[in-house]
C-alpha cells in the first residue's frame, strides 16, 4: 500500500510539473512585460524537436486541405500575424496558411504552424476580430500547450509500469486500470480545456499590445454563438475541447477590466480589410463556378448527318448494290436471291481458266 500510495504522489507531482510554466514566478498578467517573459510550460520536448515535428504535419495538412493560393490574400492575412507575433510572448517563427473552408475554424500546430479558414475572414466585420482569432492560437504556440500535452501522456504511459511489479490481487488491478482507461481523457479533457482558457488569456493580451481592442476577440464570440443557433450542433466539434462559450465571453470581459487598462484608440479596421474580403468572396465564386464546370462530362444529344454518304449492304461477306441514305438507319441484311442473275449474285466463270479439280 505504501510503495502504491508514493507512486500515486509521484504521478501527481510529475503532472503538475508538466502544467506549470517553465519559470513559475512569471507574471502573465504583466501587459509591459510582453516579449520578456517566459509562458512556455515545461516539457521533455525540445523547441527544435517541436518544429521538425510541427513541420511533418504541415506537409501533410498542405497535402490533404484546400490551401488557398491567392498571394494577395495571404500576403494580408501573414501581415497582421506577423504583426501580433511580434507583440506576443513567441519565441519561434510563426508560419500561417488560409484554408478554403467555409467553417469558422483555426488551428495552430506544433512549432509555430497555423492554419485559418476562410470562413473565419468572412465571418468577421472588422480586422480587429480576425486579430483576435489569430492571437489566440499564438497563445497556443507561445504557451507550448502540445508539448507540454505530449509530455503528460509519456509521463502517464511510464508511470503506469511500475504496476507490473507490485503485488495486487485481480480486483484491485482491474480497479486500477478502469480508472487509468476512465480517468485519463477525463483529465486531458480537463487540461485542454484549461489550455483554451489560458489561449484567451494571453491572446486578448498579444491583440491588445499589437493595437488591437480586445472587446472585438468577445464580439466574435457573439458570431460563435450565432451560427451555433443557426446550425444546432455545428460548432459543437469544432469547439468541442474549449470552454463552454458563455464561460468565454465571461471570463474574458473580466480579464479585460482587470489588466487591460483603456486605450484612447485601438485599431478596428482598414479599408484593406474590406478590400481583402472582397477580393476572397470573389475568389471563393470564381472557385465554385470552376468546381461546376469541371464536375464530369455531360450528355449531349447525337446530331442526325445528311451529307449525302452511302450504305454498303453486304451479305455474306460479298459486296452488294449500294444505296444512298438520309437517314442514321442500321444497315438491313437482305435475304439473297436464288437466281443466277440480279444484283448481288456472284457469277461464275465456266471457262476453265482456273487449275482442274
Amino acid at each position: 500500500m505504501r510503495k502504491r500510495g508514493s507512486l500515486a504522489v509521484l504521478l501527481v507531482t510529475m503532472l503538475l510539473w508538466a502544467s506549470l510554466p517553465a519559470h513559475a514566478d512569471d507574471q502573465k498578467d504583466n501587459v509591459d512585460d510582453i516579449g520578456n517573459r517566459n509562458v512556455a510550460h515545461k516539457s521533455i520536448i525540445s523547441q527544435e524537436k517541436e518544429i521538425a515535428i510541427g513541420k511533418q504535419y504541415a506537409d501533410q495538412i498542405d497535402k490533404q486541405a484546400k490551401i488557398l493560393k491567392d498571394p494577395v490574400i495571404n500576403e494580408y492575412v501573414n501581415r497582421v500575424a506577423q504583426n501580433i507575433a511580434r507583440n506576443s510572448d513567441l519565441k519561434i517563427p510563426l508560419t500561417i496558411k488560409v484554408i478554403d473552408d467555409p467553417a469558422i475554424n483555426a488551428f495552430t500546430l506544433p512549432g509555430g504552424f497555423m492554419y485559418l479558414n476562410t470562413g473565419t475572414i468572412l465571418a468577421a466585420d472588422e480586422e480587429d476580430q480576425v486579430a483576435g482569432v489569430i492571437a489566440h492560437e499564438i497563445g497556443h504556440a507561445a504557451a507550448r500547450h502540445w508539448a507540454s500535452t505530449m509530455t503528460k501522456a509519456t509521463i502517464l504511459q511510464f508511470s503506469m509500469i511500475p504496476l507490473m511489479f507490485i503485488p495486487m490481487t485481480y480486483a484491485v488491478y482491474m480497479g486500477v486500470m478502469e480508472a487509468y482507461m476512465n480517468g485519463v481523457p477525463m483529465a486531458f479533457l480537463k487540461f485542454s480545456r484549461a489550455d483554451e482558457k489560458e489561449a484567451d488569456f494571453l491572446g486578448l493580451q498579444y491583440m491588445y499590445k499589437a493595437g488591437y481592442d480586445p472587446n472585438a476577440f468577445v464580439g466574435f464570440f457573439g458570431k460563435v454563438m450565432d451560427e451555433e443557433r443557426r446550425q444546432p450542433g455545428s460548432m459543437a466539434k469544432v469547439f468541442a475541447d474549449h470552454p463552454p462559450t458563455p464561460d468565454r465571453i465571461i471570463a474574458s470581459e473580466e480579464e479585460i477590466q482587470k489588466i487591460l487598462p483603456k486605450k484612447p484608440q485601438y485599431l478596428v479596421s482598414t479599408s484593406e480589410f474590406d478590400d481583402i474580403k472582397a477580393r476572397l468572396e470573389t475568389v471563393i465564386s470564381q472557385h465554385k463556378r470552376q468546381k461546376d464546370t469541371d464536375s464530369g462530362p455531360t450528355l449531349r444529344k447525337r446530331e442526325s448527318k445528311n451529307d449525302g454518304s452511302s450504305t454498303t449492304a453486304q451479305s455474306g461477306g460479298q459486296q452488294g448494290s449500294s444505296s444512298s441514305s438520309d437517314d442514321d438507319s442500321p444497315p438491313v441484311l437482305k435475304r439473297r436471291d436464288g437466281s443466277g442473275s440480279g444484283s448481288g449474285t456472284e457469277s461464275s466463270s465456266g471457262s476453265g481458266s482456273g487449275p482442274d479439280n
